[in-house]
């Protein structure tokens, strides 16, 4: 059974709109426009330009160099290989002393505070003598350092994430790569998708019907049958997944918060939660807000229901990453995981890979705002306008 997908998620408009020339198995699709649209298209989830430029220029897999037969995971095998002392130390304090990761993260976020602030001292005290110019140059050099170790930060933060659900990353695709065929195992589904509540799970289940073509009802021979997509769709997917599991992240918690402020039970929950967080790292849970459990006769409002009342202005600004720090970090795994050459090729994968990439690439944006949330308590992540 072999299906020939050429879907893409046009992320410069709709996050979740596939484009599709053949039939996919899915059933009962939306068409709009000759598009495939799911029900939870959102107008406004949209790349920003800076980055779009980038991230097309990462879609591509070297299929001439052959590769594996299978991938290469390994506790440290991430995409992106950490390139400044602090990443690099951090990845080693998660392999050799995992129970001091969380000060270890603490220390280096406020090492990294301190260094800038040191920098830009020393150059408000030399403003007015010969050296202004020196000292001036010296502090953007440090900032600019500060922010690329910030980054690596982040990304042992996410990794940190995916340990505790004891999923690995996958590597480059260039190391899961035989015969220009693609097989990621093991799946592991059913972790990736326990970070999610189960409304979450029904927007991902559509999700992934509509980016990729896989449905619930597919049996194993289905769920394994041979597909084909160009690689550079599948790195727009991946990368449209990352922002759609980023929106989801902060729209769920945007709508915990409103949902509590007309229940002054759950608002005192809430703020004692908001409290704490300031202060933890990622713990063991998995990041679930407490929520009261005498809600009267109040009705709650549906996830669904709420975001249809959204502004395309308030969609984009919850899909999109607040910092540039995150926003970097995206365009840098995707390049890392999908390479930098063009190509109109495609790739022979099934619907079982295609799903662990989606909902891993879900994860990966969730954790990135869990990650950003943090670390700007103590660095001043810088703002996108």
């Amino acid at each position: 059974m072999e299906y020939s997908l050429s879907s893409s998620v046009n992320i410069n408009n709709r996050l979740v709109t596939v484009s599709s020339s053949s039939p996919s198995p899915a059933k009962n699709h939306h068409r709009l426009n000759g598009s495939l649209r799911s029900p939870f298209s959102i107008s406004g989830l949209s790349l920003p330009k800076r980055c779009r430029s980038r991230v097309a220029v990462a879609c591509a897999i070297d299929f001439s160099s052959g590769g594996s037969s299978y991938c290469e995971f390994s506790s440290l095998n991430t995409p992106i290989e950490p390139g400044t002392p602090a990443g690099r130390f951090l990845s080693s304090v998660l392999l050799n002393e995992r129970k001091s990761f969380h000060d270890a993260v603490a220390e280096t976020l406020e090492k990294l505070v301190a260094d800038v602030d040191e920098a830009y001292a020393r150059r408000a005290l030399t403003a007015d003598s010969s050296e202004s110019a020196l000292h001036r140059r010296i502090a953007e050099l440090k900032e600019q350092e500060c922010k690329s170790s910030v980054e690596d930060v982040m990304y042992m933060l996410i990794f940190y994430k995916f340990s505790e659900l004891k999923v690995h990353l996958v590597p480059p695709l260039s190391k899961c790569i035989y015969n220009n065929r693609l097989e990621i195992l093991p799946s592991k589904d059913w972790e990736l998708e326990s970070i999610h509540s189960f409304e979450i799970l029904e927007m991902i289940r559509e999700y992934l019907t509509f980016a990729i073509g896989w449905r619930s009802d597919f049996s194993v021979t289905e769920s394994w049958a041979t597909t084909k997509i160009k690689h550079a769709n599948l790195c727009q997917i991946y990368t449209a997944s990352i922002l759609f599991g980023y929106f989801l992240k902060s729209t769920t918690l945007r709508h915990r918060l409103e949902m509590s402020l007309v229940d002054p039970i759950d608002d005192m929950i809430m703020n004692s939660y908001q409290c704490r967080r300031k202060n933890l790292v990622f713990g063991h849970t998995h990041n679930k807000i407490p929520t009261s459990p005498f809600d009267g006769t109040k009705e709650r409002e549906k996830l669904i229901s709420y975001l249809t009342g959204f502004t395309p202005d308030s969609l984009a600004k919850c899909a999109q990453p607040n910092s540039k720090e995150a926003l970097n970090l995206v365009t840098k795994h995707s390049f890392a995981l999908f390479g930098d050459v063009e190509s109109e090729k495609m790739i022979s994968t099934s619907f079982a890979t295609l799903k662990r990439l989606v909902l891993e690439a879900i994860a990966f944006g969730s954790f990135l705002w869990d990650t950003e949330e943090y670390v700007k308590t103590v660095y001043n992540l810088e703002e996108i306008n």
